[in-house]
């Protein structure tokens, strides 16, 4: 059976894990770009476009936070991964920790980046209830306007806020709402982060508004083996607007997961 979500699936299998990469709100798979052009070199890489977004359909549209996990590792399975490391940016750390809820025996490396793990407050309920409705009947492009700058840093190049607007506005509405309705509901993860049994890597532009650094702090501090990673001259997509810098955090943190696994893998079927 064909996979329910778009994706890109490159690189060959090796005996390094696999890297899997789920986007943010309101991106695709191509928020990935420099990742998806550097890394499989060396291993498999699978990004796939999140239920609503991208080339994925938006019916039927995601009601539950737990969908997108859910999306992730029916595509994990019909691609034959039984074992990866999983990156998440934003919104797309925020389903990585719902898959290590979900399904930690699977996940051998957590990245999180520009993130939180807390539920919604009440207001932050009403906020994202009222976005939902706003982009349902305006579109996304005012949108897009007014947080481009707030995505990336302002004084990021013109060819990264381009990319970055171009994905926004090319998001369907509906995706886009129905994610944000689920988001709103979704669990609080912090008392999760204590107990995952993985090596994990906290990354955070230096300038993010949106997930600041005191944040990724806390994570660092709760998470039992992590790493963190202050990128200066970014704000909330520091893969985007630093990639070099960025890359050489994951390459050392894949090296070091790698490190653990058995020598060999099996081949792909």
């Amino acid at each position: 059976m064909a996979p329910f979500l778009a994706y890109e699936d490159k690189g060959p299998d090796t005996h390094r894990l696999p890297l899997v990469l789920v986007h943010g709100h309101p991106f695709d798979r191509t928020m990935w770009a420099p990742q998806l052009d550097r890394f499989p070199g060396t291993r498999r890489v699978i990004a796939p476009d999140l239920r609503g977004y991208g080339a994925s359909p938006t019916t039927p549209a995601v009601t539950d936070f737990s969908g997108f996990a859910r999306d992730v590792e029916a595509l994990l399975d019909e691609l034959k991964v039984e074992s990866f490391v999983l990156a998440g940016l934003s919104m797309g750390g925020q389903i990585a920790m719902d898959c290590y809820r979900l399904f930690p025996e699977r996940i051998r490396g957590l990245v999180l980046a520009d993130t939180f793990p807390a539920a919604e407050t009440p207001e932050g309920v009403r906020t994202r209830s009222a976005m939902a409705d706003r982009l349902l009947a305006e579109g996304m492009r005012g949108y897009a306007d007014e947080v481009l700058e707030r995505m990336v840093a302002p004084y990021a190049s013109a060819e990264v806020k381009a990319h970055v607007h171009a994905m926004m506005t090319a998001t369907a509405p509906e995706g886009a709402a129905a994610a944000l309705r689920a988001r709103a509901r979704r669990p609080d993860y912090t008392a999760l982060l204590p107990r995952v049994r993985v090596p994990a890597l906290v990354v955070v532009g230096a300038d993010d508004t949106f997930t600041p650094v005191a944040g990724a702090r806390a994570m660092h501090a709760a998470l039992p083996d992590s790493e963190l990673h202050i990128i200066e001259g970014a704000a909330h997509m520091p893969n985007l607007e630093r990639p070099d810098v960025f890359d050489h955090a994951l390459e050392e943190f894949l090296a070091r997961v790698d490190a653990r696994q058995p020598s060999s893998a099996p081949p792909r079927l």
